[in-house]
């Protein structure tokens, strides 16, 4: 009887460690997410350089197609560190805010078609074959959750 007491007892700790870490990682914003991912350095800093990140710290949902850091090394040389200035700040909203569709989207829901980004126009989304590429840009990892949406990693940076 003490035996199976244990065994029980060692599996709802186990249980409760498991719940305790999927709860906090859905309890991290899509920002916070990208910044702990490591991957998305130079689309962090642009957050913050287009003072943003309030705005993907809010309540969403929001799917958010994260070009890599690769994606952005991508860009001819130059152009990154020019957007990251203060007179390109306007640009540079209109360049992330391409890159986020309201509400939360998951991979199994993705199918060929436009969506209206939140700067206003519209990406173009096909998929094909299991491949997913929004507008240049192809879907090389899905359904990273966060508290307030979804981000799905792009390889190219995307410009509207």
């Amino acid at each position: 009887m003490k035996k199976t007491s244990f065994i029980a007892a060692a599996f709802a700790v186990a249980l409760t460690l498991v719940t305790n870490n999927v709860t906090a990682a859905e309890q991290k914003t899509v920002v916070a997410v990208a910044a702990e991912a490591g991957q998305f350095k130079t689309l962090v800093a642009a957050v913050k350089a287009a003072g943003l990140v309030d705005t993907l710290n809010g309540k969403g949902p929001f799917t958010v197609f994260a070009p890599t850091d690769e994606a952005f090394a991508k860009l001819p040389a130059g152009t990154v560190e020019t957007l990251l200035k203060p007179e390109n700040k306007e640009k540079l909203v209109g360049i992330l805010t391409y890159h986020v569709v309201a509400g939360k989207v998951m991979a199994a829901d993705v199918k060929t078609m436009s969506a209206k980004t939140v700067n206003g126009k519209e990406a173009a989304i096909k998929v094909d074959g299991g491949k997913v590429t929004v507008g240049s840009a192809t879907v090389v990892k899905t359904d990273i959750a966060a508290s307030n949406g979804i981000i799905h990693v792009i390889d190219t940076v995307l410009i509207p």
